[in-house]
């Protein structure tokens, strides 16, 4: 199964989910985001006012359920609460501040990783598959891993630019500080840290342009799967 895997990490706002999505386009594999089930998790628990504790949050899950499910658009997964599509309301800001808080249950991320695995499981012809843990933890032994970062302020400015917002330099000094932040608690959570694998590629994306760096994922991935 994991043969075909692409594994693509990186750290907040690093551009790995939408150079994923692209990736996949370009390789016709579907693409899985991993992140989006802790923030659909994450979306549930605030709207249910949800303690979050690990056997809570696992049970409010399993209960609505929350789940990934493969489109029948594009080749792509769509995170789902009770059935209904909440790709857009799980990049609401305050989905993403406390998101960090909840992947680092070790429960969830258990519960996390045996739902990507399943859903990667339908599909042995191979996925492009997203997060922080896909090469070190859910996919050790994938053939090809990525890690991809760039400095905080680049990431900062990209995040402005993703929602819409004028990336000034007060905005991208305050997004910044954020993304230290949350960088500092993915990297020292005591379960699955963020850290790139020891025989993943690692791209800094600071000066490349989008492109560049889906070119140069491709190319690789080619290389090593042909």
């Amino acid at each position: 199964m994991t043969e075909r895997v692409v594994a693509i990490d990186g750290p907040a706002a690093s551009g790995k989910s939408t150079t994923a999505h692209a990736v996949a386009e370009r390789l016709e594999l579907p693409h899985v985001e991993s992140g989006a089930l802790y923030r659909a998790l994450t979306l549930a628990a605030l709207d249910a006012d949800v303690e979050l504790t690990g056997q809570k949050l696992v049970a409010l899950a399993k209960a609505l359920p929350v789940r990934l499910d493969f489109t029948t658009e594009g080749g792509g997964v769509r995170p789902e609460v009770a059935g209904a599509d909440v790709s857009d309301a799980i990049r609401d800001h305050r989905v993403t501040a406390r998101v960090s808080e909840v992947s680092a249950i070790p429960e969830v991320r258990r519960w996390v990783n045996e739902e990507v695995r399943a859903l990667v499981a339908q599909h042995p012809q191979g996925v492009v598959l997203d997060g922080r843990d896909i090469g070190t933890v859910l996919f050790p032994e994938a053939k090809v891993k990525f890690f991809l970062t760039a400095s905080p302020e680049e990431r900062a400015r990209r995040r402005l630019l993703q929602e819409g917002r004028e990336p000034d330099p007060a905005q991208i000094e305050r997004v910044t500080r954020e993304l230290v932040r949350r960088d500092e608690a993915d990297a020292t959570r005591p379960v699955a840290p963020l850290r790139a694998a020891d025989d993943a590629v690692v791209l800094d994306t600071t000066g490349l342009t989008f492109e560049e760096q889906v070119d140069r994922i491709v190319e690789t991935v080619r290389k090593t799967l042909s």
